[in-house]
């Protein structure tokens, strides 16, 4: 994509919403079951991303998702605090890469508290990886026609001299 002065950028207030300020363990430790609880809004933004092609036009879809990631949280904390603590500090303190290996007694835990609590089971290995048909009420862009450029250089007239190269030919292999 070309920026010109056609290229209409929006506004600030639109860009604006409530960030998630979570670290990185902390996010590790609740991403699969924040995956499968924001499935739908995640889904409507990566087909959105997919289909659009410019970023401007899924802002929406975007914050959904940004507001379902914090509404997730939010559960959380008011019903997994003290399971999900243990298992972001077992994540971040138990390896130098956030893994998971070390930690499976807390995520056990917190698993437990998630179905328990809000109903979540936490998606078995491969889900995520997994072909789902996405079902949306976004309508399909229209699909732009391919565009089709003149000749750059038009040939020569019929009858035209041609003359012989004046150093050989390219092929020098073939020449006599």
């Amino acid at each position: 994509m070309v920026v010109t002065a056609d290229v209409v950028l929006p506004e600030e207030s639109e860009l604006t919403v409530e960030e998630v300020n979570l670290t990185t363990a902390t996010l590790r430790a609740g991403s699969f079951h924040l995956g499968k609880y924001c499935e739908q809004a995640n889904n409507e933004f990566m087909l959105c991303r997919f289909e659009e092609k410019d970023p401007r036009k899924c802002i929406n879809e975007g914050k959904a998702v940004t507001a379902c990631t914090l509404d997730f949280f939010r559960k959380v904390k008011k019903t997994c605090l003290d399971e999900f603590n243990q298992y972001a500090n077992c994540i971040d303190k138990s390896s130098g890469d956030y893994s998971f290996e070390f930690c499976r007694k807390t995520q056990g835990v917190f698993d437990k508290c998630m179905l328990e609590n809000l109903n979540l089971e936490r998606p078995p290995f491969g889900y995520f990886c997994e072909p789902r048909v996405h079902d949306t009420k976004r309508p399909k862009p229209p699909v732009e026609p391919k565009a089709v450029y003149p000749d750059a250089t038009p040939a020569l007239p019929e009858g035209a001299e041609k003359k012989p190269a004046r150093f050989g030919s390219r092929f020098y292999w073939m020449t006599e």
